[in-house]
C-alpha cells in the first residue's frame, strides 16, 4: 500500500501493482501514438484547410471580398478540395459568397449527390471578388434561410473561410450568432487564411482593417459565443487548430499520468530498499538467504523507457530532479537454481521446542527476486503481525459435492449468491419497468390507440369496412376515426387517405395528402358522410389502396371475413407485394368471428404487420389502474383479461414475467432476513453457553 495524491486533493492508501502499472503505460504510450496518427491526418489535404467537417447539414461561407482577388486561385482549389473530400457524405450543402453583396448558389439546402456537388464546383470557379467583406449579411441569410427549420433539425454546421476581420463589430455578430445557435444544434465554425498584413499585394486597403492576432482573438470570441471551433492557417502550415489543441491536451495527461505512475513504482522501490537495510534475521542462521554485507547494494536497472517517458524526459531535461523512471519486473526464472532454504515456519518452530509461544508473536515474511543484472539475488524481509483468533459459531451448511440442476416446465432451479444490495437494487428496478409497462399499457389502451392501434408509418392509408354488418357500430367508428385523424395522423405529420369499402370501393383522396389543418377538417366532414350497406370487398379494397403512390402502411379494419375467398386475397396480396413491399395492419372491430380473427392474423403476418383487436379495452384499463393503486407483487390479482392484439398481448405477457420476477425476489429478501436472524439467535446462544 502506498500513500497517493487524489485528484481532488486528498491523499489515498492504493495498492501499487507493478504488471498493472507496466501494463496501463504501454496503453497510455499506445494511445499517445494514435493521437499522433489523428494529428497528422488533420494537418493534410482539406483537412488543414477547412478542418474536420462534422455536420450532416452544411452551409460554407466564402469570402470574395475585392482584397481577396490576388487569392480567388486558391480559395477556388479549397472548395474543390472540400467538394470532394467531405461534402460527399453529408445529408445537404449550400455555398454562399459575400462581398458587399451576398451571392448563394441555391436559395435552399440541395442534397449532396455527385451531380449538385459538380454544379457546385461550376458555380465556383464562375466566382469572382467584389467590394467588402459583409459578414453580418451572409450570416443572417444562411440563418434565416437555409437553417429556417433549425429546431426540427440536427447536427447542422456553418463554416466561414475567411482572410481578414468583417465589416461589423465584433460583438455585434458575437450576440447575433449566440441568439441564433443557443438552443439549437447549430454552430458557427471559421477557417482563418492569414496572408499578408494591411494592404495586399494588389495595393487594395480593406474596409475594416486589424492585425493577424487582433482579427485571431475576434473570431476566437464569435466562435465561442457560437460553439464552434476556430482554425487557423497559412502558407506556411496551420497556426492554430481547436481540434489539434485538445488532442495534445489529452497526450499532456496521458504524460502526466503516466509520470505518476512513475512516481508511484520509485516509492515503491525506496521502500524495499529502506526495508531491506536491517534484515530481520537471527544471527548464526546461514541458511537464509541474506544479502552479503561487504557488496554495495545494486542498482536495479530501469527498463526502456516508452514513448510517453521519453517526451517527459526530453521536457523537464532541465530541472533539477532527474525524471523518475519505472523499474522493470519480471517473474523469477525457473531455469535459475535456488539452494534450497530452511523456511521461516520451521526456524520458528525449532527455536521455540519447548517453550510456550507468545499469543501475538509476529512472523516473518521473505521474498526473494532476481535483478536487472545477472543472477544476483535480492530478498525484502518484513514482519506481519498475527492475526488474533476468535472462536466463531458456524451453522451446519451442507452443500452438494456436485451442482444440483432440477429442470422443470418453469424453468432450471440453481444454487444462487447474491448481496442484500444487488437484491434490493434488482428489486427496484423491477417495479419501475413494471410501472412503465403499466403506464404503456394504459397509454396503448385510450384515445384513438383503443381502437386502432399506433400509427408508425409516415404515409399510410386507413381501411374502414362499411359493410351491412357493420351498422350497429359505425357511428362508434367514424367518431373514433375523426380522434385518429387529429391525434395521430395529424400531430405526427402522417401523409394519409381514408379508403371506404362495402360492395363498392371510394376513397376521400386519390393520392396520399399532408395532414393539415384544412385537409384534416376536409377528411373528418369526408367520414361523417359513412354508412353500411352491402357486403365486404376487402381484396378490391387493398388492390385500389396498393395503388397510391408512395404509400408505406396500410389500416385495415373490418368486423367479419370477406366476400371472397380467404386463401385467394392471401395468395394475391403476397404476389403484389413482390412489386412493392407495403406493410399491412389489420384491426378486428369484434373478435366473436373466429374465422375473420384468424384470417385477419394471417394477412398481417404475412405482410409483416400488426394484428389489433379492440375488445377488452375497458377490462384492462381497470387491471392496469388497480395494479398500480394495489400493489405490484401479486401476480395472481388482478390479472389481465386476455388480449388478441400483437402489441396488447405481448406487453402484457411481459408485465406477468416481471410480477413473478418481483414476486420472487421478495420471497428471496425474506428468506435471507430469515437466515440473519437465525444467525443472530445462533450466535447468542453460543456467547450464553460459552459464558
Amino acid at each position: 500500500m502506498m500513500q497517493f495524491e487524489w485528484y481532488d486533493g486528498t491523499v489515498k492508501n492504493i495498492h501499487v501493482d507493478l504488471p498493472v502499472l507496466y501494463n496501463y503505460q504501454k496503453l497510455l504510450a499506445k494511445m499517445v501514438r494514435i493521437y499522433e496518427k489523428r494529428i497528422d491526418w488533420l494537418s493534410v489535404a482539406s483537412r488543414r484547410i477547412w478542418g474536420s467537417v462534422c455536420e450532416r447539414r452544411v452551409v460554407i461561407l466564402v469570402d470574395i471580398s475585392v482584397t481577396n482577388s490576388t487569392y480567388i486561385s486558391h480559395i477556388q482549389h479549397s472548395l474543390r478540395l472540400l467538394l470532394e473530400e467531405q461534402m460527399s457524405d453529408k445529408d445537404h450543402f449550400n455555398i454562399i459568397g459575400f462581398g458587399s453583396d451576398i451571392v448563394p448558389w441555391q436559395q435552399e439546402l440541395l442534397p449532396s449527390q455527385p451531380e449538385n456537388l459538380e454544379k457546385a464546383w461550376r458555380w465556383v470557379l464562375s466566382l469572382e471578388c467584389k467590394g467588402s467583406r459583409n459578414f453580418m449579411s451572409a450570416l443572417r441569410r444562411a440563418v434565416e434561410v437555409d437553417f429556417r427549420d433549425k429546431d426540427k433539425h440536427k447536427s447542422q454546421g456553418l463554416y466561414l473561410l475567411t482572410t481578414g476581420i468583417p465589416d461589423q463589430e465584433t460583438h455585434t455578430i458575437s450576440a447575433y450568432v449566440a441568439e441564433a445557435c443557443t438552443g439549437f444544434d447549430l454552430q458557427l465554425h471559421v477557417c482563418l487564411f492569414s496572408v499578408t498584413e494591411g494592404t495586399g499585394s494588389s495595393g487594395i486597403i480593406p474596409a475594416r482593417y486589424a492585425s493577424p492576432t487582433d482579427t485571431a482573438n475576434a473570431f476566437k470570441e464569435i466562435v465561442q459565443a457560437a460553439g464552434g471551433r476556430f482554425h487557423w492557417f497559412g502558407e506556411a502550415g496551420i497556426f492554430e487548430s481547436d481540434d489539434i489543441t485538445s488532442i495534445v491536451s489529452e497526450m499532456e495527461k496521458a504524460k502526466n499520468y503516466s509520470q505518476k505512475c512513475a512516481f508511484l513504482v520509485e516509492s515503491l522501490k525506496q521502500r524495499s530498499v529502506n526495508q531491506s537495510v536491517k534484515p530481520l534475521t537471527p544471527e548464526g542462521h546461514s541458511n537464509v538467504l541474506v544479502r552479503n554485507k561487504g557488496k554495495k547494494n545494486q542498482k536495479v536497472s530501469s527498463p526502456k523507457p516508452t514513448a510517453v517517458l521519453k517526451d517527459i524526459k526530453h521536457n523537464h531535461g532541465a530541472e533539477k530532479n532527474p525524471p523518475i523512471r519505472v523499474v522493470a519486473w519480471r517473474p523469477p526464472s525457473a531455469k535459475a537454481g535456488i539452494p534450497a532454504a530452511q523456511t521461516v515456519k520451521e526456524w520458528l518452530q525449532t527455536e521455540s521446542k519447548g517453550k510456550h509461544k507468545p499469543r501475538k508473536q509476529a512472523e516473518l515474511s521473505v521474498s526473494v527476486f532476481y535483478t536487472e543484472e545477472g543472477r544476483n539475488v535480492g530478498t525484502i524481509y518484513q514482519r506481519y503481525p498475527k492475526a488474533v483468533r476468535v472462536r466463531k459459531s458456524l451453522c451446519s451448511v451442507t452443500l452438494p459435492e456436485e451442482e444440483e440442476i432440477c429442470s422443470s416446465k418453469e424453468g432450471v432451479v440453481k444454487h444462487l449468491q447474491f448481496h442484500p444490495k444487488e437484491l434490493e437494487s434488482y428489486t427496484e428496478q423491477l417495479e419501475n419497468v413494471l410501472q412503465r409497462y403499466l403506464q404503456r399499457v394504459q397509454w396503448l389502451l385510450s384515445g384513438s390507440r383503443r381502437l386502432f392501434g399506433t400509427i408508425l408509418e409516415a404515409n399510410v392509408c386507413v381501411l374502414i369496412d362499411t359493410s351491412g354488418s357493420m351498422g350497429p357500430y359505425l357511428p362508434s367508428v367514424t367518431k373514433e376515426l375523426t380522434s385518429l385523424i387529429w391525434e395521430q395522423l395529424r400531430k405526427n405529420k402522417v401523409r394519409f387517405n381514408l379508403l371506404r369499402f362495402a360492395e363498392n370501393t371510394e376513397s376521400w383522396r386519390e393520392y396520399l395528402a399532408e395532414a393539415t389543418d384544412e385537409s384534416c377538417h376536409d377528411a373528418v366532414q369526408w367520414a361523417s358522410t359513412c354508412h353500411a350497406h352491402g357486403s365486404s370487398c376487402i381484396l378490391a379494397a387493398l388492390q385500389k389502396a396498393l395503388s397510391f403512390q408512395g404509400v408505406e402502411a396500410l389500416y385495415l379494419l373490418t368486423d367479419g371475413k370477406p366476400d371472397t375467398s380467404c386463401s385467394l386475397i392471401l395468395k394475391e396480396i403476397e404476389r403484389l407485394r413482390k412489386k412493392q413491399d407495403i406493410i399491412i395492419h389489420t384491426i378486428c372491430f369484434s373478435c366473436a368471428d373466429r374465422g375473420a380473427v384468424e384470417f385477419l392474423k394471417k394477412l398481417a403476418s404475412q405482410t409483416g404487420g400488426r394484428f389489433h383487436c379492440s375488445s377488452a379495452g375497458e377490462d384492462g384499463q381497470l387491471a392496469a389502474h388497480r395494479i398500480l393503486t394495489e400493489g405490484l407483487d401479486d401476480e395472481d390479482n388482478p390479472v389481465f383479461p386476455y388480449f388478441e392484439g400483437d402489441d396488447l398481448k405481448k406487453l402484457t405477457q411481459e408485465v406477468a414475467k416481471a410480477r413473478s420476477f418481483l414476486k420472487q425476489a421478495k420471497s428471496w429478501r425474506l428468506l435471507l432476513e430469515n437466515w440473519k436472524t437465525n444467525q443472530k439467535s445462533n450466535s447468542g446462544f453460543q456467547k450464553s453457553v460459552q459464558d
